[in-house]
């Protein structure tokens, strides 16, 4: 591929997408690139406050602990107040936190900051999910958040760099510049971002506000949805578990904490440099299609960490699943904004975000588990077999939720009724099983379309025989 040829393709990834999104992006990309709090916190607490790695551990968890609670009330804040005061208010609430850690120095006070900063962090992103959901078109929208997610991989590679450049400054002036970048972010968003919440937007065209009256548990109840929430719980298991349990095996192998550095910044230059080219070739395939790749890869990745022995191929396996990465997480989030009702968007992402904030939580800790204990080999196993499974569940049980596949009563509805023959059984069988098609397009012809056709070929034949018997023959016209 040319030079010109991935520039026109860049160029098509970025074209089409509204303004308010750039701006949307725009917060994103500066809040990630003073992100100096989560990277660093560890080597603060251990080297700075002179804590016990045990105590950072415990503290960092408290921050995903923070996010299982942060996402549903961010969620049922983003429906009922509105996505744009959910945003500046968890902006400026995590800001706060930050600044706070440059002064607080007991134990507890650090532990209880890092929880809230935790909540207020994770309750940002059900807004901003339900915004790019609210002023993207549907057939864009997975484009958007795979380009909302590279702006904030950028982010976070610049603050990686610029962090440790900037060491010398000492901690607590990293925590301060994280706190007027997370400020910043919420003065973007209180400037150029509009409020894009259906319910305010039918209220200004004189039309009826939708129904609000949706609960969490309402949320837990859509079937379709809980099974997509479980099956990202499993990927997300996956996918954290390398963040422990990468370090510790390659120290095993008796590789130094320097060679572990070089490979996990495999992850963040993949995603930056190549990003807009995985959007490029997934674009308008089919989510399942997708979801089921990146847990594979996600799979194969992790598990053939066991098998690694040297940099290298610990590298390699990192690109692997980095690439499952690049893949599932806007494919995941557009589903999400699919199944979700316009009016109940903040409190489906919310949901979806829990299973992130708990994967957070859970997975370090059963990573260190078990390598401790029956070793790092049972860990890459485990996860190999945990991704292949989220990868069958998700051909098998998302099909008909994400319209794909239609309903089994339908299908013999159309057989008895002959709809489903010569040309149009060629064309439903391409469409069905097609991967490039896009799930719009794929969608089946609703009922009264279908049984409407034969009716209308009747009609047809009778009108064709009364105007032949109507019309003269050629010797009585002579």
């Amino acid at each position: 591929m040319s030079i010109a040829s991935l520039r026109r393709s860049a160029r098509a990834t970025v074209s089409g997408l509204p303004q308010g999104f750039w701006w949307l992006w725009l917060s994103t990309l500066v809040n990630r690139t003073g992100a100096f709090v989560l990277t660093f916190l560890s080597l603060y607490l251990t080297i700075e406050l002179g804590h016990s790695a045990w105590f950072a551990g415990l503290v960092v968890a408290l921050h995903g602990l923070g996010g299982v609670a942060g996402s549903p009330l961010g969620g049922v804040l983003t429906d009922r107040w509105g996505r744009r005061p959910t945003m500046i208010t968890m902006h400026l609430a995590a800001a706060s936190c930050a600044a706070a850690l440059a002064f607080v120095t007991s134990a507890w006070g650090v532990a209880l900051v890092v929880l809230l900063m935790g909540v207020a962090m994770q309750a940002v992103r059900p807004s901003i999910n339900a915004t790019i959901s609210d002023m993207v078109p549907a057939d864009d929208v997975r484009r958007a958040f795979a380009l909302n997610y590279w702006a904030l991989n950028l982010g976070f590679a610049v603050a990686s760099i610029a962090g440790g450049a900037a060491a010398f400054l000492g901690y607590r002036t990293l925590f301060l510049v994280d706190a007027v970048a997370t400020t910043l972010c919420a003065v973007i968003v209180f400037l150029r971002l509009p409020e894009t919440r259906p319910e305010r937007a039918a209220a200004k065209g004189g039309g009826k506000p939708a129904d609000e009256r949706v609960s969490m548990l309402d949320v837990l109840r859509d079937a379709p949805f809980r099974t997509l929430v479980l099956l990202n719980l499993l990927v997300c298991v996956v996918f954290t578990a390398p963040w422990i349990g990468l370090p510790l095996t390659m120290a095993e192998q008796g590789l130094p904490p320097s060679s572990y550095g070089m490979v996990i910044a495999v992850n963040g230059i993949v995603i930056v440099g190549f990003q807009l080219l995985v959007n490029k070739v997934t674009e308008r395939r089919s989510p399942v299609v997708l979801l089921t790749v990146s847990s594979l890869l996600f799979a194969v990745g992790t598990g053939a960490t066991a098998l690694a022995g040297s940099s290298v191929a610990f590298a390699a396996t990192v690109v692997v699943w980095t690439v499952g990465e690049m893949v599932h997480v806007p494919t995941n989030a557009a589903a999400t904004a699919r199944l979700a009702p316009e009016h109940a968007r903040g409190r489906y992402q919310g949901v979806m975000g829990m299973s992130w904030a708990v994967a957070g939580f859970v997975a370090p800790i059963l990573a260190g588990a078990i390598v401790d204990g029956p070793g790092s080999d049972v860990l890459w196993a485990g996860t190999f077999t945990i991704g292949a499974l989220a990868a069958v569940g998700y051909t098998l049980r998302l099909r008909r939720a994400l319209g794909e596949e239609e309903p089994e009563t339908e299908r013999k509805a159309e057989a008895e009724a002959g709809t489903t023959t010569g040309a149009g059984a060629v064309v439903g069988a391409v469409v069905g099983a097609g991967e490039d098609v896009s799930p719009v397009a794929a969608k089946a012809p609703t009922r009264p379309q279908v049984q409407a056709q034969p009716q209308m070929q009747a009609q047809m034949q009778d009108q064709m025989q009364a105007q032949a018997q109507e019309k003269p023959s050629p010797a009585s016209s002579s």
